[in-house]
């Protein structure tokens, strides 16, 4: 291997292991349609679902199977019978169910039991639990139709589920329930998925799709969403790609009801599992119940990561020097970006309530998120917070990015114009520019 290349797998490798520490231990709820079953790179996807589990994340796998049950029903010249976007589940169309559901779960346990050397399976020993843990009751009749043997979740046995767990073995889930009195009912995949995740508090809901989420207007790649916003995405209209829409409600159902991210991921990019999961930004669209990327005030637990904005530039003698001293002295004056639980930027108003002025200080952002007007975020929250406090100007010094201060209000100045505790701390050395803005 080429000197470059082993540099750049060593900064991948060493770059993921926050991640890998982050996930272990936490419990994946992971869903993919029949279509993603059906696909010839499916072997690919299950290789990367073993290391995961690899890796010490608890997987609860749910599969569908639309496409082997209509292929089941072609085969005996019977169609498919849909009505509001649900199957009727006749009895012939209930033996299509139940052929579908073992083969696809067999053919599943045949490419995890795989263990070929020189092969990603090599050394798994991978162990697979099916059973019956989702209690099933019928639809019933809606307007007229008889849903037959089609039946919605009624109970997760999220004990029996975690049981297995506790074993250091994957579950399995088809889209099939069963009723206390015996019965068999064809559930949607999707609602089991969902279901599950929620009875067992996951950490994760993961939907494998057909494509990409994107904005209708532009296509641009939909990288993040509150559930409300996802909800106001599928109350406009059809989508971009509207074949996505149930994976959209599967996750906005989830957070509603407590799980903390839902991730939608085009099952059609190689590696989208490991993409999402173990690099920064991921490759698919976040949903949650609350924003993945928050503005909010510092806390002593941020102090590492402000640290680690600020250093790099300390040392290249754009931003004068602070030590962890004084930074967690000053911290009460530090407003942040988390971004799921990493700080990407960070700024601090330091009032001099006596000439009722503000200086804007230590605004840094991670070299990756120098976009999206995040900057602008910051400062527009530096002023609101000056107002409240009665402070009628704002200034800042700087040796490199006047020209950005500038663009938003502040105006040159000299160093008269600074409260007189600031002006005894002014270096000459650093010649640094002075912009004043007026609130």
């Amino acid at each position: 291997m080429p000197a470059t290349d082993r540099c750049a797998y060593v900064e991948w490798f060493r770059g993921s292991a926050p991640y890998i520490n982050a996930h272990r231990g936490k419990t994946f709820v992971i869903y993919f349609g029949g279509e993603a079953v059906a696909d010839p790179t499916f072997k690919t996807l299950l290789h990367d679902v073993a290391l995961l589990h690899s890796l010490g994340i608890r997987l609860v796998l749910v599969h569908g199977m639309r496409p082997q049950i209509d292929e089941r029903l072609s085969r005996r010249r019977l169609t498919a019978t849909y009505f509001n976007g649900l199957r009727v589940t006749d009895d012939a169309a209930l033996e299509c169910v139940k052929e579908a559901a073992g083969t696809v779960r067999v053919e599943i346990e045949a490419l995890l039991s795989m263990g070929l050397p020189n092969s990603p399976m090599a050394g798994a020993e991978l162990r697979v639990a099916s059973g019956n843990f989702v209690i099933a009751r019928p639809v019933g009749v809606r307007d007229g139709v008889d849903f037959q043997h089609t039946g919605e979740v009624r109970r997760i046995d999220a004990s029996g589920i975690r049981e297995v767990l506790d074993l250091g073995k994957m579950v399995m889930l088809s889209a099939v329930g069963y009723s206390p009195t015996g019965e068999i009912f064809n559930l949607r995949s999707e609602d089991v998925a969902t279901q599950t995740a929620i009875a067992l508090k996951a950490d994760k809901l993961v939907l494998l799709g057909e494509g990409d989420c994107r904005a209708a207007l532009d296509g641009a790649l939909i990288r993040q969403l509150t559930s409300e916003e996802t909800r106001q995405l599928l109350d406009q209209g059809p989508l971009e790609n509207d074949q996505i829409r149930p994976d959209l409600e599967a996750a906005v159902a989830a957070c509603d009801q407590g799980v903390e991210r839902a991730h939608y991921l085009n099952g059609q990019v190689d590696g989208a599992l490991l993409l999402e999961f173990f690099t920064r930004d991921g490759v698919g669209t976040l949903i949650s119940q609350t924003p993945f990327e928050t503005l909010r005030p510092a806390s002593v637990s941020d102090v590492p990561g402000i640290l680690g904005l600020i250093v790099p530039l300390e040392e290249a003698g754009i931003l004068v020097k602070r030590d962890r001293e004084r930074l967690e002295s000053d911290l009460r004056d530090y407003t942040v970006i988390d971004r799921d639980g990493t700080v990407i930027g960070c700024a601090a108003l330091h009032a001099y309530p006596e000439s009722a002025q503000g200086e804007v200080a230590c605004l840094v952002l991670h070299p990756d998120y120098r976009c999206e007007q995040r900057g602008a975020r910051l400062l527009e929250s530096l002023e609101s917070t000056a107002s409240s406090l009665n402070l009628q100007q704002l200034f800042a010094l700087t040796t490199q990015t006047a020209h950005w201060f500038r663009e938003r209000g502040f105006e040159p100045a000299d160093i008269s114009d600074l409260p007189p505790a600031r002006q005894t701390r002014y270096n000459p050395e650093r010649n640094s520019k002075i912009l004043i803005k007026v609130l």
